[in-house]
């Protein structure tokens, strides 16, 4: 006999609405269809969901935070480029490395981010006032060596002192091969100190070899002079070595020294140093030995900046 519903229609609705319910309850929860995932992202326009940052945007934003990120492009500041180390900035800017790192209060030189902005002159100078010197385009005339301030007229380029009363130390008698100032001093040195303050040094060749490349501003950024391995190379004036070590890549052991405010001489692919960072050297002392360390040959690679640019040693060296 088939089943029949009472009569009442509204008692009939209610058991087809129970009836219904009872099926929707039992089916299983693996039938049932999350919504679309474009219906989610669809309501990131709404203001209550915030649209996803892009890589791009991120980066931006981080390179707005980094430190003295407002002075870009101003005088007087460096913009770290990628592949930079403070050794590199300060050569770049014609600065001790330590000096840059205190005027930015820096804990820690080694940690320098693309894109970070670094102060490259003392407090209190106004890089305004420096870069109106026109560094970029001064033209610098060769000179004489009698003819520079600081030099007698009557004094040759050769001229020598007798030899420091200290007794000549090896190399090895000092921590990491360096030599103090009183031991490393030959007899060779010209007693004439340089000029003090932001006039040109009294220059002089840093060796004796011949010169294998010439100053070009797009391929060498100084001399390439020759030489045999272990041949002297000699401080090209007065000044403290603000650099002594081999973490330049390019230039393999390296000696930097600052002469006054505005020069500094870079010597590269020494075999060996005989020079410490924050040492005093005087014009013509022995600081390093020629090698060939990240060069394909035997040589000294010479530099002279003014301010960090790279200007034709040849046109500053006296003739020999």
């Amino acid at each position: 006999m088939p089943f029949q519903l009472p009569g009442s229609s509204a008692l009939r609705f209610v058991l087809l609405a129970l009836g219904l319910a009872m099926l929707a309850a039992c089916t299983p929860p693996t039938i049932r269809r999350a919504p679309p995932v474009e219906d989610r992202s669809a309501r990131s326009s709404g203001a209550s969901a915030p649209a996803p940052v892009s890589t791009t945007a991120s980066a931006a934003d981080a390179t707005k935070l980094l430190p003295g990120a407002e002075n870009a492009g101003k005088p007087g500041y460096y913009t770290v480029k990628p592949g930079d180390t403070m050794i590199r900035i300060g050569l770049e800017t014609g600065q001790n490395w330590r000096d840059v790192a205190r005027w930015n209060g820096m804990d820690n030189a080694n940690v320098i981010e693309v894109g970070q902005v670094l102060r490259t002159l003392p407090p209190g100078v106004d890089p305004g006032a420096v870069a109106s010197k026109g560094v970029a385009t001064a033209k610098v005339e060769p000179r004489p060596l009698e003819s520079r301030p600081g030099v007698a007229a009557s004094a040759p380029a050769t001229q020598a002192t007798p030899a420091a009363s200290a007794p000549a130390l090896p190399a090895s008698a000092a921590p990491g091969g360096a030599v103090p100032l009183a031991a490393s001093a030959p007899a060779a040195a010209v007693a004439t100190p340089a000029p003090k303050g932001d006039d040109e040094p009294a220059w002089a060749w840093p060796a004796t070899g011949p010169v294998l490349a010439h100053y070009d501003d797009a391929r060498n950024k100084g001399l390439a002079i020759g030489g045999k391995t272990g041949d002297p190379v000699l401080a090209a004036a007065d000044g403290r070595v603000v650099y002594a070590g081999s973490g330049l890549r390019g230039y393999g052991n390296l000696v930097i020294v600052k002469h006054n405010a505005n020069y500094l001489t870079a010597y590269a692919h020494n075999q060996t140093l005989l020079v410490k960072e924050e040492q005093t050297v005087r014009r013509g002392q022995k600081i390093a030995e020629m090698g060939a360390t990240d060069a394909e040959r035997v040589q000294l690679h010479f530099e002279i900046r003014k301010l960090g640019k790279p200007l034709d040693p040849a046109k500053l060296l006296p003739p020999r």
